[in-house]
């Protein structure tokens, strides 16, 4: 079970504090120490696919009106309440309108049901984080422990209850609960999910990754901290390289290397790669000795130049060329050559003008020059590329060899498809 809050003040700016929803529905609220009111609720925004908590709803006694307090007011969250930094309360009397989330009020207590309308279980209570000032919902609780809490017997669920018991909390993700209505009213409803209930851990780490790659830095951190551990390591290889570095700056050394040791390694190199040399040599110190002794293998060699692995037996000629004088004398021409498939153009100077596949020759028409049927959106590769850049543009290309250039465009030489793919890492993965 999740602990209630210490008795230490704890400031809106402590990372990654996690909260139960019951640990803090009707503490007391307080301004300059003095109660103000008790929290009653909580306004949340389906801004993406973690909701962010946007204000407190506090309960008055004797008659005064409600109080709605946004949440950059508050400034600490204590084992006694919730201290808010307002002045006159009296432009903060707003109740909420028809159009916002009340977190106790449409959650709690609400049936979960799957595509196929199966009741998966009833909302207990919700799992919030709080990090860098804000408070997120990650989870909804439908375990036995937050059954008991719901009924008052909070005590009952710590003695029966430990944070080993798999019963104690079943957690489901908010990225599987689908958006709630917009003008939402005092919602009666079942909470419906985006998934059938045995996909709960399925949803494939591409579509993980492309629903990471639109979030900003928080969200982000906080959905892949909803992840499970094979999952989460998953869908991080599935990520474009920069939100990998943003999201791996967020994790503890600990948790990459559990990451990277689910990972080939291949993908672990690919991984480590991206980020800062001083914590990838971090991350490498905490590995296994022989782990670490291959990734560093895998990762000098990525970072080699192309242009050692380069040949410059390959079939050159000008554009002025005729196609029959290619074709009918082609065996003699390819004789000692090391990329037959692919004809290159160039000019006088060596620039690279086009290249043409050898199936497009031999369908081509006998008398045309080849700067006639030559694809001249040359994809090439430039002299100081490294192998780890190669290796992308043949898994997105599909090309059998790519020709290298220096900066002038002149053809220094080409390299080959099995040259650079089966290099150490890929027999490794």
């Amino acid at each position: 079970m999740m602990a209630q809050p210490d008795t230490a003040n704890t400031p809106v700016t402590a990372g990654d504090l996690g909260i139960l929803l019951s640990d803090i529905l009707n503490v007391p609220i307080l301004r300059s120490g003095k109660k103000i009111g008790s929290l009653a609720d909580l306004v949340i925004a389906e801004t993406a696919k973690i909701p962010e908590v946007r204000s407190l709803y506090v309960s008055r006694s004797f008659g005064n009106p409600s109080l709605l307090i946004p949440w950059e007011n508050v400034h600490t969250l204590t084992g006694r309440g919730i201290e808010v930094t307002i002045g006159d309360l009296t432009p903060y009397e707003i109740e909420p309108t028809d159009d916002v989330i009340l977190l106790r009020d449409y959650i709690l207590d609400k049936k979960v049901i799957d595509l196929e309308e199966n009741e998966v279980e009833i909302v207990y209570d919700i799992r919030l984080v709080l990090r860098n000032k804000k408070l997120y919902v990650t989870d909804v609780d439908t375990g036995k422990a937050a059954r008991l809490r719901r009924l008052g017997l909070g005590i009952l669920a710590k003695i029966l209850y430990t944070n080993a018991d798999s019963e104690a909390e079943q957690m489901i993700s908010w990225k599987y609960i689908q958006p709630l209505p917009t003008n939402i009213g005092r919602f009666k409803g079942n909470i419906k999910l985006n998934v059938l209930k045995d996909k709960l851990s399925e949803i494939h780490p591409v579509d993980l990754a492309d629903i990471l790659e639109e979030m900003d830095h928080d969200q982000r951190v906080m959905l892949f901290s909803t992840l499970e551990h094979e999952h989460a390591s998953d869908t991080l290889e599935e990520i474009e390289p920069q939100v990998q570095r943003d999201i791996i700056s967020s994790l503890s050394t600990d948790k990459v290397v559990l990451l990277i040791n689910d990972m080939t390694p291949g993908q672990a190199a690919d991984v480590l790669s991206v980020i800062p040399h001083a914590d990838a040599e971090d991350i490498l110190a905490a590995l296994n000795p022989d782990t670490a002794r291959n990734l560093r293998a895998i990762m000098e060699k990525q970072e080699e130049k192309v242009i050692h692995y380069t040949t410059q037996k390959i079939l050159t000629f000008s554009p002025d060329t005729l196609v029959e004088y290619v074709q009918n004398d082609y065996p003699r021409h390819a004789r000692g050559k090391d990329v037959v498939m692919y004809v290159y153009v160039v000019d006088g100077e060596n620039r690279l003008l086009g290249v043409i596949d050898l199936k497009e020759l031999l369908s081509a028409d006998d008398k045309a020059p080849l700067s006639a049927i030559m694809t001249e959106n040359v994809i090439a590769l430039n002299a100081d590329s490294t192998l780890k850049e190669a290796s992308a543009e043949f898994e997105r290309y599909n090309f059998r060899a790519l020709p290298v250039t220096d900066d002038d465009d002149r053809l220094v030489g080409v390299i080959k498809y099995r040259d650079v793919m089966n290099l150490t890492h890929h027999f490794l993965e």
